[in-house]
């Protein structure tokens, strides 16, 4: 080589390796994209890795193996509405004053003053998306535009909230329309659309990841499935060996390995967080048509662990430790704090109540629960049950619970009936030797009842208690339609 040419030589491989360290600088700075898979009424039993017979969740399970299964993680409410606003806000629903399964006919949702995930992550300048269910009101004000999304594509409710319910009569439910952004672009969805929304919803989610591998994202895939009426694209009908339900838990198997791919092919899967989880437990009144929560007691609409409990998985290489399992309890009140403090987010203002619960995710050696305990409302403001921090322990107070009594569910979509039981006293259940809930052990443990007693009260003279008639005053107002 020409010894004048060096100089120059030196100075282009200078600027090379600046441009290098510059970008590898950048990648380090870059906050952690985050994906959030929620299944609506998927069964605690419902995932290979969790139980699951007659059917197989492969692309889940290979998550279960690069990541960690979270064998007691719990929704907040075992119900639609509240169980999405607690994912989204940190909150227990009824702080914000969420209840239920907000329909069509509601006037209220989430208050324009809540701090949302996706408003959480703008504060570094994430992308965000919504593919699939909101259910936090569909009225113009409380749509995911308004709260932090920069796009939307899927039903502003549950997909049986539509005229071709079985349980009602002809006129009960208007037309169920379907969003693209704040625009209907289907104003009436019929049967034939709905076995398309899982792949739609795939779709989106896909091109998502590819518009934004060079952005930090959120990312928030909301199935409709497996909620009845169950629907399946014609790839996965009959696929199964437990009938529709099967080929539908398959399909949203495959929709989650679609997204994986996604991930590796734009070699983002290291910067990035993947969460697996399903709203509530399974609705039993629907027997094949409805999910399994095996071996835990009932289903959704309680606060018995077969209600609350879910699956969970999560996925975050050089992370969160391949293959391992957590057994200490954690709830979705928790995973907005502990995202806020992995990408450098300020926190709202207001009270919340999820803790930042990273040590466990992280399989730190030690790690333990944060909180003294978590708590179990239902209806519209009944504490049902406490669970301690470290899981063991769970009371339930008297209240009364639909319970399919041992009973088969219905056949072909048709639901059977529920019948109603009650709880006569408060009674406690050690689930480190009772996962079941099968016996009560409050006489053996009076010291455990009387310390879950108290915390039960602190929490009443917080949020207010109507099974015990006692006024909180730590509850905000949802937001309200103008005029009403």
């Amino acid at each position: 080589m020409h010894p004048h040419r060096l100089p120059s030589l030196v100075l282009v491989l200078a600027v090379a390796l600046a441009g290098i360290q510059k970008a590898v600088g950048a990648a380090a700075d870059r906050p952690p994209n985050v994906v959030i898979i929620f299944t609506d009424d998927q069964g605690y039993a419902d995932v290979g890795v969790f139980g699951a017979g007659g059917f197989k969740t492969p692309n889940l399970d290979r998550l279960a193996t690069q990541g960690r299964q979270f064998k007691q993680f719990y929704v907040a409410q075992a119900v639609c509405s509240a169980s999405r606003a607690a994912l989204l806000t940190g909150c227990y629903p009824n702080r914000i004053g969420i209840s239920g399964a907000l329909g069509p006919s509601s006037k209220i949702g989430i208050a324009p003053g809540e701090m949302t995930l996706a408003e959480l992550v703008k504060q570094r300048d994430y992308a965000t998306a919504i593919f699939g269910k909101w259910h936090l009101g569909h009225l113009p004000e409380f749509l995911p535009m308004r709260h932090g999304f920069d796009q939307w594509y899927g039903l502003p409710y549950s997909n049986d909230m539509w005229p071709y319910h079985p349980e009602t009569k002809p006129g009960t439910w208007p037309d169920l329309p379907l969003f693209d952004n704040d625009r209907v672009v289907n104003p009436a969805v019929q049967p034939a659309d709905q076995e398309q929304l899982t792949s739609d919803y795939t779709s989106r989610a896909v091109n998502f990841i590819r518009e934004n591998q060079n952005h930090p994202f959120l990312l928030y895939v909301a199935h409709n499935m497996p909620h009845v009426p169950l629907y399946v694209s014609e790839r996965f009908r009959g696929r199964s060996q437990r009938g529709l339900y099967g080929d539908v838990i398959m399909e949203i198997d495959w929709s989650v390995g679609e997204i994986m791919k996604a991930l590796d092919r734009h070699q983002i899967a290291e910067q990035t967080l993947v969460i697996f989880i399903s709203d509530n437990g399974p609705w039993l009144s629907y027997g094949d048509h409805g999910g399994s929560a095996f071996p835990l007691r009932e289903g959704k609409g309680t606060s018995w662990e077969g209600g609350v409990r879910v699956p969970c998985i999560m996925r975050w290489p050089e992370r969160i430790p391949a293959g391992t399992v957590c057994n200490l309890p954690l709830m979705t009140i928790d995973l907005l704090p502990t995202i806020a403090a992995r990408i450098g987010a300020r926190l709202p203002e207001h009270r919340i109540d999820g803790r930042d619960v990273w040590p466990l995710l992280a399989g730190e050696a030690g790690a333990r629960n944060p909180h003294d305990a978590y708590f179990f409302y239902y209806n519209r403001n009944d504490l049902e049950a406490v669970l301690s921090g470290d899981g063991r322990w769970k009371l339930v107070f008297p209240h009364t619970y639909r319970t399919m009594a041992g009973r088969p569910g219905g056949f072909g979509g048709q639901p059977a009936k529920y019948s109603s039981s009650k709880t006569g006293r408060a009674e406690l259940y050690d689930l480190g030797n009772d996962v079941t809930e099968s016996k009560d052990v409050a006489a053996a443990h009076p010291e455990v009842v009387e310390r879950l007693q108290l915390l039960a009260d602190a929490m009443r003279a917080d949020l207010g208690d109507e099974l015990t008639k006692a006024t909180g005053s730590g509850s905000r107002p949802p937001g309200r339609a103008a005029n009403q």
